[in-house]
């Protein structure tokens, strides 16, 4: 007898001590969890585009790393009004699909699926510390030249950078998704860490840091690159510990990209 989909994500929690955590925002958004279980798709975050290739693949169950209705607690309240809010939730409906929220779980894997794959994809799983995995020390080179790397291994259009672009580079931490801008700065601040690659930031908080940190004379440099590159990596290695769980179910990851364009 097939699975529903609502043990499809019991299972999930069950592969995790602890979860779900009290508090957690992986909670179902939206669908009914008592359909059998066809097929998933996997992904950063359920843009209507993503729900459009899922309903396309035949999906049920649309597996999504971050919120799906624009805030970090997906509520809905304040959008009743909203027609694009609406069409959205009616596309999803539409095609049947159960969305569901995998964030807190999914960071509470060790390592971090998001570092661990962040790392690969960069080349770096050598020069990881093996206890502290989300630092490296890679061969030693200009902040310019890091962040060229980045961006070439990652594919992406463009990064930014903050701080002395010709300031000799050795030890980068990894710190994907939005840790915020006081875990950023106290990593950044720690003996041995030249520059951190993360996601995204408030502009007046980590990239300020780095830029009065340059003035002083100090190896502190500021890599961004986008909250959707610098988890996706990690989100995509994990399709094959998705895959061990629902033998028989096609898993299928879906790349979101960034939203934003550079001109």
């Amino acid at each position: 007898m097939p699975l529903t989909i609502q043990q499809a994500i019991d299972s999930i929690y069950a592969a995790v001590p602890g979860a779900p955590f009290p508090g957690t925002v992986d909670t179902v958004k939206l669908g009914d969890t008592a359909h059998p279980l066809r097929r998933i798709a996997f992904t950063f975050l359920a843009s209507v585009e993503v729900i459009q290739q899922a309903a396309a693949l035949g999906a049920n169950l649309l597996i999504t790393h971050e919120p799906t209705f624009y805030n970090h607690l997906d509520e809905t309240d304040w959008l009743a009004d909203n027609p694009v809010y609406a069409a959205k939730r009616r596309l999803a409906e539409e095609a049947g699909l159960v969305i569901w929220r995998f964030h807190d779980t999914l960071h509470s894997l060790q390592p971090d699926p998001t570092l661990a794959g962040l790392a690969h994809e960069l080349g770096w799983d050598e020069y990881a510390l093996p206890d502290e995995h989300y630092f490296c020390r890679i061969p030693p080179a200009p902040l310019r030249q890091v962040a060229e790397t980045v961006k070439a291994r990652l594919g992406l259009p463009a990064v930014r950078l903050a701080g002395d672009p010709d300031r000799p580079c050795q030890g980068v931490a990894l710190l994907p998704g939005a840790p915020g801008g006081r875990a950023q700065i106290t990593v950044l601040g720690i003996a041995g860490v030249d520059a951190i690659v993360t996601g995204e930031i408030a502009e007046w908080e980590t990239s300020e840091f780095a830029r009065d940190a340059a003035r002083q004379g100090a190896a502190k440099g500021l890599i961004l690159i986008g909250h959707a590159a610098s988890e996706e990596p990690g989100l995509r290695h994990l399709v094959p510990w998705l895959e061990a769980r629902f033998p028989g179910v096609p898993v299928t990851f879906i790349s979101t990209r960034s939203a934003l364009q550079a001109v």
